[in-house]
């Protein structure tokens, strides 16, 4: 917590004690203003000037009230900002596996909803926290000693009150976990039923959909309204008590009085006045508490879930090295098998290659042969199980990540787009920085075959992309994100299976025109279609995680099973060139 923080939330607790202080002066008054009307020969100004106290006390008290709750206010506030910010970051820094361990819909519910019950209580909870020991200390100690009568009936609804709250949290904080787990899922029901809208409604599939978040959603809603319903009873209850020990206060007032002697009876009014009044602040302490205890058990449970991100150990480490490497553009595996962290089988078993500079090397297999996995651990989204990943001959698990990044550019299986316009998506790769030139953006969507629907977009290079890009179609989304990797002119370009949308005509023009613009650089190709990469300087092909093959086109034609048999399933023998 910065100083500035520490220092609202200082002056916060003292402007409490000062609420508390003023109103808890205000019985003094009473009691005195109660004796000067009950005593013949008392002055009218006498009785002005505590009633002017009073009002002074009631509008200091009003004062601190409002300077406490600006600065319990301003503290949630910053505490959620600060907070919200080290999530974001966390989850930036976080490996794929530890994203997938958590769900995206989890994530989401825990960057905003949680963060949000955890600065409701600091904005309210925080300050009655400090303000019920006050109350109720400093209430006792103007009590004490009046009448042990009246401390016991006051003694009596205090323990009568905690009873009440120890058996409605014990029952109601474990469902509160319940609660978040539940907002985790209709989030995930919620954002799955969005990003499938087109697939739902082509199969007809909303009545199916709406059940489906209704059983989620009605679950929800009955352990949200069985916990509401709990918290309900602390509200009546303390009303009865507190009503309840005003009437025995006085009840036991009335015998005290009527066996008193004739000098006594007024003293004896008097402190009954006070000590009532002083009783009510004791309970209404504890309603202070009560209230607390309502928003605790969620803020709980959220700090932990939040806790639970910040202090998850990330399994891929940054490393150190930044400098400048003797190599450039050469990528190699040597011995590298891997499995996701919770699998028992590999997914890949001792795969080596080396591609130097300016080379293209193409992965090919069949569908689940692990291509997409090996691709991933040269950017580190995972790290390797065994083995060891080189990128300009140094280990990839010695870079610093952003360094790494820096030498790569990458596109995805799943083109993703950002909210903006055209020519932020494609200068994406210089973080916002804007170091990429207009012409560096025109000649990326140039080569990535973009060119011609760009240029008939309204706005041409300034126009809008929808989040996901929802605007454009497939083959449209993967020819930015291939101009997002050129613009940024890196060494060494991964593409994952980034053609798969285009037509065969534009996919043989981009491939041409990387060629001429990517000649310096390395590319590392994941494909299904053998026309994409049958030119390729080295075809890697896996088969169930193995490298059963690597060569050239003709050479793998000849030497390889696995190729041939996928070769053939997609073109013909005069198109091979066999």
């Amino acid at each position: 917590m910065r100083r500035k923080d520490v220092a609202f939330l200082l002056c916060g607790i003292i402007l409490v004690a000062c609420q508390v202080g003023f109103e808890l002066k205000m019985p003094d008054y009473m009691s005195e203003i109660t004796r000067l009307v009950q005593t013949e020969g008392s002055k009218m100004g006498e009785i002005l000037q505590n009633g002017g106290w009073m009002l002074a006390c009631a509008f200091c008290s009003f004062i601190a009230t409002v300077g406490g709750c600006f600065c319990f206010a301003t503290v949630s506030a910053r505490l959620s900002m600060n907070t919200r910010k080290k999530l974001f970051d966390k989850v930036e820094s976080l490996s794929m596996h530890e994203v997938k361990k958590f769900s995206t819909s989890s994530l989401i519910t825990r960057s905003t909803n949680d963060i949000t019950q955890i600065q409701m209580f600091v904005a309210m909870g925080a300050q009655m926290l400090v303000r019920a020991p006050l109350t109720a200390t400093w209430a006792i100690c103007k009590i004490a000693g009046k009448s042990w009568q009246w401390s016991t009936a006051t003694g009596i609804a205090v323990v009568f009150l905690l009873s009440v709250m120890a058996i409605v949290m014990s029952i109601v904080i474990p469902r509160f976990r319940i609660v978040q787990k539940l907002t985790d899922r209709i989030n995930g029901v919620t954002r799955e039923n969005l990003t499938g809208i087109r697939v739902v409604r082509a199969f007809n599939a909303e009545k199916y959909q709406e059940n489906k978040f209704s059983k989620i959603n009605s679950k929800l809603t009955g352990t949200q309204l069985f916990n509401e319903r709990m918290l309900s009873i602390f509200s009546p209850t303390m009303y009865f008590v507190m009503n309840g020990l005003t009437v025995v206060i006085y009840v036991i007032g009335a015998y005290l009085i009527n066996g008193a002697a004739a000098g006594d009876k007024l003293t004896i009014f008097s402190d009954m006045v006070v000590f009532s009044s002083y009783a009510i602040h004791v309970i209404m302490s504890f309603l202070f508490v009560a209230i607390t205890l309502m928003i605790l058990p969620r803020a709980q449970v959220s700090a932990s879930r939040i806790n639970e991100v910040l202090k998850t150990k990330n399994t891929v480490e940054d490393g150190s090295f930044a400098d400048a490497t003797a190599e450039r553009g050469t990528v190699e595996f040597r011995n590298v098998s891997f499995k996701y962290p919770d699998a028992e089988e590999y997914l890949l078993r001792n795969i080596s290659f080396r591609a130097e500079q300016g080379e293209t090397v193409a992965f090919i297999g069949s569908t689940g042969s692990g291509k997409s996995t090996l691709i991933n651990l040269v950017p580190r989204f995972y790290d390797a199980t065994d083995g060891e990943v080189f990128v300009d001959g140094v280990n990839v698990r010695d870079y610093k990540q952003s360094e790494l990044h820096n030498r790569i550019g990458y596109v995805p299986q799943k083109a993703v787009l950002f909210d903006g316009t055209v020519s932020s998506n494609v200068s994406y790769g210089d973080n916002g920085r804007g170091k990429t030139s207009e012409e560096a953006i025109k000649k990326a969507i140039k080569v990535a075959q973009a060119k011609s629907f760009v240029e008939k977009m309204d706005k041409s290079y300034n126009a809008h992309i929808a989040q996901g890009g929802t605007n454009v179609s497939g083959g449209q989304k993967q020819r930015l994100a291939i101009a997002r990797a050129i613009a940024r002119d890196p060494e060494i370009y991964i593409f994952d299976d980034s053609f798969s949308a285009l037509d065969y005509k534009t996919d043989a023009a981009l491939r041409h025109e990387l060629k001429k613009h990517t000649g310096n650089a390395t590319n590392l190709i994941v494909a299904q279609r053998i026309g994409t990469i049958m030119h390729a300087d080295k075809i890697i092909v896996l088969d169930e995680g193995e490298c059963v093959g690597m060569g050239t086109h003709k050479e793998l034609m000849k030497n390889c099973k696995v190729y041939k048999q996928i070769a053939l399933s997609q073109l013909t023998k005069e198109e091979l060139d066999v």
